[in-house]
């Protein structure tokens, strides 16, 4: 057990998703602070801090790094397109049960959560646990998370006014670019100069990321409770999404696990297919909905299932990787 939490708190199972439960429920019991515009707006302070996030992930992005990973091009191809493909056509292929009847602002929440790009940090910690392919983590998801600064708003935006009414297609490309892909285009111009100080701090840099994490996720739960959106759900039904999320996990991870095996990698890249292509990222998530959502009082049931298959996929990817680990040894 205690190996355990140590692999948990490695890959960010820790104290931070204890402080977002935290934050829902301040948000629940306290939302007026996340709601007030004068002198000073906790949802402004987190569109800037989203710029910074974006900034700073370019600023760590080494281009000649990238090229070097590009070598094993069919292992990339199959996580990329489990990740931005097969993913999003499985929670696609259920929409039909959620709509019409008062789940399609849930549906829509799970539905940006499979277009999501994977994690970084926890991915590559549970290939190396797992003793996989380490660089090919690395480089999958790095990838992974500029792909997602375009294709995850292309999938969300095809829904978002079907279950909402409101999608401005104009107003949201011109915050994608100005908050997003402006930063990182910055960030990896220059990486050259700054990457090493990125580098060096960056345990400093994920503290600065938690911290607008948590403010954006404090301000869209206020909306959401000081709109009364969650008093339409039971929590028979909120079980039955957290399961939905459990099964989403495994039914992709066993997928791509029979898919790597037909195209005949290596253990080591099998490994890293299995985790790289399973994972989705809260970081992402997170700072993305405040662009695609902006200025919208779902924001907070629309990440509530991303939460729930955060928490899930730390657990059950932790377990795995140290049976894979155990298997290895043996």
């Amino acid at each position: 057990m205690k190996k355990l939490l140590q692999v948990l708190s490695k890959a960010g199972f820790d104290g931070f998703l204890l402080m977002i439960g935290t934050m829902i429920l301040l948000a629940h019991f306290l939302p007026q602070p996340g709601m007030v515009k004068e002198p000073v707006s906790l949802e402004e302070i987190a569109n800037i801090g989203v710029s910074f996030i974006f900034l700073f992930y370019g600023l760590r992005l080494s281009v000649e790094k990238l090229k070097t990973g590009l070598t094993n091009w069919k292992m990339h191809i199959v996580v990329q397109l489990t990740t931005f493909l097969f993913f999003p056509l499985i929670v696609l292929a259920f929409r039909p049960l959620f709509v019409n009847n008062g789940f399609e602002l849930l549906w829509l929440g799970v539905f940006f959560l499979a277009a999501l790009p994977s994690t970084v940090s926890s991915s590559v910690v549970m290939v190396s646990i797992s003793r996989g392919n380490i660089p090919a983590a690395i480089f999958n998801a790095s990838i992974s998370s500029l792909i997602g600064v375009v294709v995850t708003p292309i999938w969300v935006g095809l829904f978002i006014a079907s279950a909402t009414g409101d999608f401005d297609t104009t107003d949201i490309f011109i915050k994608l670019i100005l908050q997003v892909l402006l930063p990182v285009i910055i960030g990896i111009s220059l990486n050259s100069r700054f990457g090493a100080i990125a580098e060096k701090y960056k345990k400093q840099l994920k503290y600065f990321d938690q911290g607008v994490i948590l403010t954006i996720i404090y301000t869209s739960f206020c909306k959401s409770f000081s709109q009364h959106l969650f008093e339409g759900f039971t929590a028979l039904e909120l079980a039955g999404l957290a399961a939905g999320m459990v099964g989403l996990f495994f039914a992709v991870f066993l997928c791509v696990g029979l898919l790597s095996r037909l195209f005949g990698f290596s253990v080591e890249d099998r490994i890293t297919v299995l985790f790289c292509g399973s994972k989705k990222s809260l970081v992402h998530g997170t700072v993305m909905s405040k662009v695609l959502f902006q200025h919208s009082t779902i924001t907070g049931i629309v990440l509530l299932p991303l939460m729930l298959y955060h928490a899930f996929q730390l657990i059950a990817s932790s377990v795995i990787a140290q049976r894979m680990a155990q298997r290895k040894k043996a």
